[in-house]
């Protein structure tokens, strides 16, 4: 198994996760990744600053306001957030973080995975974790074949 694959593995075995800028926007991306979890048993924390409520749980303004702590977080924030959102899971002790990817830098940055990487949390790089879930469907499918024949090497795993 890759390094890639096994750090996803162990970041999906954690079943309470915290999905960091998940979208007010019941359309977006983000919502329906997060509902996804949901559905396959996850049990997911929303976290946006602007708090509130999505898709009726609670809704944290910052990882570190979340109790009980979460074996993960899912970050789908812009570039240059994902910074400050890797110090707070620190803060947090959260040990393992996925930097959401698809089309687009999604929430890698240099500066978050070196974080990441000085603070000892297990990193998944620029990855959708639809490609790694069970059963991801016929998009997703596709989608992570295509991006192993073509080698594309941008998105990265950080130990």
């Amino acid at each position: 198994m890759s390094t890639r694959n096994r750090l996803a593995a162990e970041f999906l075995a954690g079943r309470r996760l915290a999905v960091v800028g998940v979208s007010r926007d019941p359309k977006d991306f983000s919502r329906g990744l997060f509902r996804e979890l949901r559905k396959r048993g996850y049990d997911v924390v929303p976290v946006n600053p602007t708090g509130g409520e999505i898709e009726g749980l609670p809704c944290a303004a910052r990882v570190q306001d979340i109790r009980p702590p979460v074996d993960g977080a899912l970050l789908m924030t812009r570039p240059e957030v994902s910074e400050q959102v890797v110090r707070d899971c620190a803060a947090a002790k959260i040990p393992r973080v996925w930097l959401h990817r698809g089309i687009g830098p999604g929430a890698v940055s240099a500066a978050a995975v070196a974080l990441c990487r000085q603070h000892g949390i297990a990193a998944v790089e620029g990855e959708c974790p639809y490609m790694f879930l069970p059963e991801p469907g016929l998009v997703h499918r596709v989608h992570g074949i295509v991006r192993r024949l073509t080698h594309r090497k941008s998105p990265r795993v950080a130990a």
